[in-house]
């Protein structure tokens, strides 16, 4: 799943994307709200984590221009004030949670699965490929009747193919949606991931489900 986090302290955003990468998310970055307004307008994002007092357009604004727009991305507002007329403001922009500075980043996490696996209910179900199940909101994996264990990294990958099954996935957009952006690492990265994901929900049930499209990327099938 991939995640925009806006906020203009940068130490903090930073550490945020850090902790939240190793939770298996892609996360994306901005430290302005009209940068904010612009990445969650033109990106995938799954869930935004939004700052209040931000320079130029402020939190609010942000969040009210994106429901104004159509954007329905859960969003959960940071900010350092506190007070119930201003979380009140927050929720009535059309914020779907709202954190305190300062804050735990566990707590932080925790609000963050609680949204997505809310969204997961309501609007993201389960991905069925053949007999294979992707269920984004629990992060949990069946082939036919066995669970299969996955890391968080290998999920967000399998997840991405199982909602563009039947269809090439490049290196490309994997590494977008699942890593970042920015990502300057080695691409094939991604090609370690399948592998592993290859041994995990293939090899042991007899299906050759992840194929390699050669010099276009991957492709999930129900066969």
């Amino acid at each position: 799943m991939r995640l925009l986090i806006v906020e203009d302290e940068r130490r903090l955003a930073v550490s945020l994307a850090r902790g939240l990468t190793a939770e298996g998310y892609a996360v994306d970055l901005a430290h302005d709200g009209d940068t904010g307004l612009d990445l969650a307008l033109g990106g995938e994002h799954d869930l935004i984590v939004l700052d209040i007092m931000l320079p130029g357009r402020n939190g609010y604004r942000v969040c009210a221009d994106l429901r104004a727009a159509g954007v329905a991305t859960p969003i959960l507002m940071l900010t350092a004030k506190d007070g119930e007329y201003d979380e009140a403001e927050g929720l009535d922009t059309g914020a779907d949670d709202y954190l305190t500075k300062p804050f735990s980043y566990v707590v932080l996490l925790a609000r963050v699965r609680a949204l997505l696996r809310r969204r997961a209910a309501g609007g993201l179900p389960r991905v069925t490929v053949g007999d294979l199940v992707v269920d984004p909101g629990a992060q949990r994996v069946w082939r036919g009747d066995a669970e299969v264990a996955l890391t968080a990294k290998e999920f967000a990958v399998l997840e991405y193919l199982a909602v563009n099954a039947e269809t090439v996935v490049s290196k490309t957009r994997i590494i977008e949606h699942v890593w970042d952006v920015a990502y300057d690492g080695d691409p094939n990265i991604v090609e370690v991931y399948v592998s592993a994901l290859r041994r995990k929900i293939d090899a042991p049930f007899g299906r050759t489900s992840l194929r390699t499209v050669r010099g276009a990327g991957y492709r999930l099938t129900a066969r």
